[in-house]
């Protein structure tokens, strides 16, 4: 494994020694000379010869390179800190469990699978580590497989993902065919002229590099679907809910800082690859802000407090592919900010959820506890400071990402209301994109698929999407806090399978009140002192000149602050008059919702649509191959093979045994002969 840029070790290579070690990570952490040949290179002279950008297939080698970026480095700081609070709650959750050791090897399978995902520098070792995250999420979703819903949960979410893998590998050979290479980065050959890699500087300083048209679509929507399975947009967003079925850590670190984090990442990463392909680019945000609706409104009907916080996720992530497929810089900070809070809140709201779990006896239905915050003031009170960063109220994290990713989108509404320059993914023409080849020219029917998803990227679109993110930040904010009075306020209640209903231990406190006080801070903090974008201007796939035109520092918005609290406070309002202090609200919310709460209540029917269309094909399918290999398969081998038993059966009478017989048969067959040959010489 080659670490970070420079000369490959001897075929006798000595240990590597502690300083040396420290050296190589320093450079490998070195964001500068990542991306830059060393100054004593042929590459770093003058003119020195630079390799052509031409889709000429180059010999077939996968190095294994660890790049330390601003975005890898922000990823890694989520996925490490998160999954050490997480690995710390779990101590005292699962300190009983029989499968304690289990578990924490698969948690650190997960947390090093996810962590290589994102330091790679190319396409392939991405895909590997991306099949590893999802067999680890399988193993964790169904760690207790001795429940049947254990299993089919995990079952589902290994086959849902797999459409999306399936995406992605086709992707992945496209770019190859393509571009003649799956590195990241510029590499340097060993004449010493740089080979340009996918979203390296020297591709990323010419527009013309980067392939658009049809192909270039054509990736970028196979991405798209491979980011829709990791990070359970629609229509591959089923098997989260799915997947409570886990121990509640796994959930926290499935649903928080690993798996769902993949294809926000994935996205990002390929920003160049996106922008040169502007009706792929607004895909991403029309499915993240459908997706973001869509959830909200089913999280709004359900009594499983994990299920509200699993619609919750999904709701939240559209939230940031509807901010980056505005194609903008400050799209994609917004984009990364809210996926740092939610990391931070989710996580609590998720530990929270498993310690009301754990209190309770198993029992997750909230219509059967209720007054929890005098049993457990330390979860009822970190549980709300998770619920506030949520809903989007001051000044917690959530507030101010959510705020710049309202801000987003409606700079892509009203282009001319924020100052801003329209986005280089407006057209073509802002890129001048050179097509797959001179000769491959798209048919008819290809040319107006094109043509229907540019005509996507107006503002008229945009406005619709922005509403629907503003309708979405009140539905957040009801279904979070209906969640809360219904667990933590009322009259004290608690099921018969709790025995022994108390606070949880310091253990599992600890990394709650952690996580709260970030929830609290990190937004703030970041906004005010604007490191975040300063820090992630610095990634490579970022450093598209185009890119440069919608750069612009993040400004706090006072009128989108107003109307996304305005969102947060009616949703809490309403919350409040329906849930605050009552013992159960499902025949009230089945009157006012009537038809639309079955609607709600069964996830728009999206499971009963795949059984139909999917699964009972797939099944009469099944069962026609099983009459087919029965019958016509295995009549048709058992024929052939018959063949010999018969004619044997029929032979075999002839050798019975008596030596009369035998001679006979000698002498009759002589006299033939004889009689032959006797009629051939008389003729």
């Amino acid at each position: 494994m080659q670490v970070g840029a420079g000369p490959s070790s001897g075929e006798h290579a000595e240990p590597v020694r502690p300083v040396e070690m420290i050296t190589t990570l320093w450079q490998w952490a070195t964001v500068d000379k990542a991306y830059t040949p060393d100054a004593g290179s042929a590459a770093a002279i003058p003119g020195t010869p630079i390799g052509e950008l031409t889709t000429e297939v180059r010999p077939f080698s996968i190095p294994v390179v660890l790049r330390l970026d601003p975005l890898t480095a922000i990823m890694l700081a989520i996925i490490t800190c998160v999954g050490l609070l997480v690995a710390i709650y779990s101590v005292g959750y699962l300190h009983d469990d029989p499968g304690y050791t289990r578990f924490f090897t698969l948690f650190a399978m997960f947390v090093f699978s996810m962590s290589m995902l994102v330091a790679a520098s190319n396409f392939l070792i991405v895909y590997v580590f991306w099949e590893a995250v999802g067999a680890c999420s399988y193993l964790l979703i169904g760690f207790w497989f001795q429940k049947p819903e254990a299993a089919r949960a995990a079952k589902k979410a290994f086959l849902v993902n797999r459409i999306g893998d399936f995406g992605l590998a086709i992707a992945v050979f496209l770019l190859w065919m393509t571009y003649g290479t799956l590195d990241f980065h510029d590499t340097l050959s060993a004449n010493g002229t740089i080979l340009p890699g996918i979203l390296g500087q020297t591709r990323l300083a010419d527009a013309a590099g980067m392939i658009g048209g049809a192909v270039g679509t054509a990736i970028c929507l196979l991405l798209l679907l491979a980011a829709c399975g990791k990070s359970a947009q629609m229509p591959l967003h089923v098997w989260l809910p799915d997947a409570m079925e886990g121990p509640t850590p796994a959930s926290a670190l499935i649903h928080a800082a690993t798996m769902v984090t993949a294809g926000i990442y994935l996205v990002a990463r390929c920003a160049p690859l996106f922008i040169a392909s502007p009706g792929a680019l607004v895909m991403v945000s029309i499915v993240g802000a459908t997706t973001a609706l869509v959830a909200a409104l089913v999280a709004t009907v359900q009594y499983d407090l994990k299920r509200v916080l699993a619609y919750s996720t999904i709701s939240q992530l559209g939230y940031m592919f509807a901010s980056l497929g505005t194609g903008t810089m400050l799209g994609f900070t917004a984009a990364i900010f809210h996926l740092l809070t939610h990391a931070c809140f989710k996580a609590l709201l998720f530990l929270g959820a498993g310690s009301v779990m754990h209190a309770m006896g198993g029992v997750i239905d909230m219509r059967r506890y209720g007054g929890l915050r005098r049993l457990m003031p330390i979860t009822a009170a970190t549980f709300l400071c998770g619920a506030c960063a949520l809903a989007g109220v001051a000044p917690f994290a959530g507030f101010f990402s959510k705020d710049e990713i309202l801000a987003t989108l409606h700079s892509k509404a009203w282009p001319n209301t924020h100052g801003q320059q329209q986005s280089p993914a407006t057209g073509h023409a802002h890129l001048h994109l050179s097509s797959f080849s001179s000769d491959a020219v798209a048919d008819d029917l290809t040319a107006d698929a094109l043509i229907g998803l540019d005509a996507l990227n107006c503002p008229d679109v945009w406005r619709i999407l922005f509403f629907m993110a503003l309708i979405t930040a009140g539905l957040t904010a009801f279904y979070t806090f209906r969640a809360v009075f219904m667990t933590f306020t009322g009259p004290t209640r608690v099921p018969a399978e709790a025995h022994h209903a108390h606070e949880s231990p310091l253990v599992m406190t600890l990394p709650l009140m952690i996580l709260a006080t970030a929830s609290l801070v990190l937004g703030w903090l970041l906004f005010s002192t604007h490191w975040l974008s300063h820090f992630l201007s610095a990634t490579p796939s970022f450093a598209l000149p185009a890119f440069g035109q919608t750069a612009t520092a993040p400004v706090f918005h006072l009128d989108l602050a107003i109307q996304g609290t305005l969102a947060a406070a009616v949703g809490i309002v309403v919350a409040a008059i329906g849930h605050l202090g009552r013992r159960s609200d499902g025949p009230q919310m089945e009157r006012f919702l009537g038809p639309l709460g079955a609607l709600f209540a069964n996830q728009f029917f999206f499971d009963q649509i795949y059984t139909v269309l999917v699964v009972r094909p797939l099944e009469l399918l099944a069962m026609l191959a099983g009459i087919i290999d029965r019958f016509l398969v295995d009549g048709l081998v058992d024929f052939i093979a018959s063949l010999p038993l018969g004619i044997g059966s029929v032979v075999r009478r002839l050798q019975s045994g008596v030596l009369q017989r035998y001679a006979l048969a000698g002498v009759m067959g002589m006299l033939l002969i004889v009689f032959v040959l006797a009629w051939q010489l008389r003729g």
